[in-house]
């Protein structure tokens, strides 16, 4: 089976769950985060973003670049993998994909292995069974209605946070979000890995 490709309705979908911090910060369990939710364990090293310990600010298209390179090399794989070359639809394929991103666990979820047994309803509820800490319950539900009814929920437009404070507990400065539209950006980072579609 041929790899599918991203599309940047998939990017932009999933980086609106995400919004965007172009230094590192630390997310609400203590792990240096950057970009559209990106760590250490994703695949890309992220205390080079770290301002508060001699590291730089990143460019919107670098944190895209990342972001569109880490989807499509580790965690695409790893969802096609998981639902054992069954063919998705492209709103199936980027819910599971946000969900993994968000999780890093599809090889182990319940919800996908009920899908591939044809039990719809009870992988519907298993779904849900990935909502923790609480913050993360609207996103499941918007995955979930991806996944299950096509329904999507982005529109191109993400949160994105200027300022981090420098000392602990290091977060964003939340009340400086902003909206931005990145499909510019999107797309030359698909052009650059030639998987536009």
């Amino acid at each position: 089976m041929t790899q599918p490709l991203l599309s940047e309705r998939t990017l932009l979908e999933i980086a609106e769950h995400e919004g965007l911090v172009l230094k590192a910060y630390k997310d609400s369990v203590g792990v240096l985060t950057w970009g559209f939710g990106v760590t250490d364990v994703s695949g890309h090293k992220v205390g080079r973003y770290d301002t508060a310990n001699g590291g730089s600010r990143s460019s919107i298209e670098r944190a895209v670049e990342v972001f569109e390179w880490l989807l499509r090399t580790k965690y695409l794989p790893q969802v096609i993998a998981a639902f054992r070359g069954r063919a998705l639809t492209e709103a199936q394929l980027t819910a599971a994909l946000s969900f993994h991103w968000n999780t890093g666990a599809i090889g182990q979820a319940d919800w996908v292995q009920s899908f591939l047994l044809g039990r719809r309803e009870r992988a519907w509820s298993e779904f849900m069974n990935w909502s923790k800490p609480k913050e993360i319950i609207s996103r499941r539900k918007a995955e979930r209605a991806l996944f299950f009814d096509g329904r999507w929920s982005g529109d191109g437009v993400v949160m994105i946070y200027d300022r981090v404070n420098p000392k602990e507990p290091r977060n964003p400065v939340w009340s400086t979000g902003r909206e931005i539209d990145i499909k510019d950006e999107v797309r030359a980072a698909l052009r650059k890995a030639g998987s536009a579609r």
